[in-house]
């Protein structure tokens, strides 16, 4: 199954963690990373001062369930030395993994939802999946090109 990810990291050395993300995601037997966006970067969001972000994203071919890949998307994080419990909701953070999109599956169950909610809403999630797919299309229709346009 095609799945995107978002990547971002504001804390510490942001672009090696992202890389070492990437490579941690791809040594996983179960997936196969297809293209990384190029990074860039962006404005924090949420209110919180904080510093700029570096984003990104990846797509994927995995044999994982949506479910399994979040749970190995939060393992990466861990590993990486990200602690959920002790954050600050959209505040500073050393990695960032977001499951964006699972093939053209919609799933709203507690701690997951796909596509990721505030998808359409970012345009340093709507950049990167146009530039690894210009005809990315949501399960609900849209263009990930039209929504960026807009």
């Amino acid at each position: 199954m095609r799945a995107y990810v978002g990547l971002g990291a504001n804390l510490g050395d942001r672009e090696a963690a992202i890389r070492r993300a990437v490579e941690l995601l791809g040594a996983e037997p179960d997936i196969e990373v297809v293209a990384v966006s190029r990074l860039r970067e962006t404005e924090p969001v949420g209110g919180v001062e904080q510093p700029r972000f570096l984003n990104g994203a990846a797509a994927l071919e995995t044999e994982l369930r949506p479910r399994q890949l979040l749970e190995h998307l939060l393992a990466v994080e861990r590993e990486l030395g990200r602690d959920r419990a002790r954050e600050r909701r959209w505040g500073p953070r050393t990695l960032d993994l977001d499951l964006l999109l699972y093939g053209d599956e919609v799933i709203d169950e507690p701690g997951l939802t796909v596509p990721h909610p505030r998808l359409a809403e970012r345009r340093f999630v709507l950049e990167p999946l146009d530039e690894l797919d210009a005809q990315l299309t949501l399960p609900d229709g849209r263009r990930v090109a039209d929504l960026l346009r807009a």
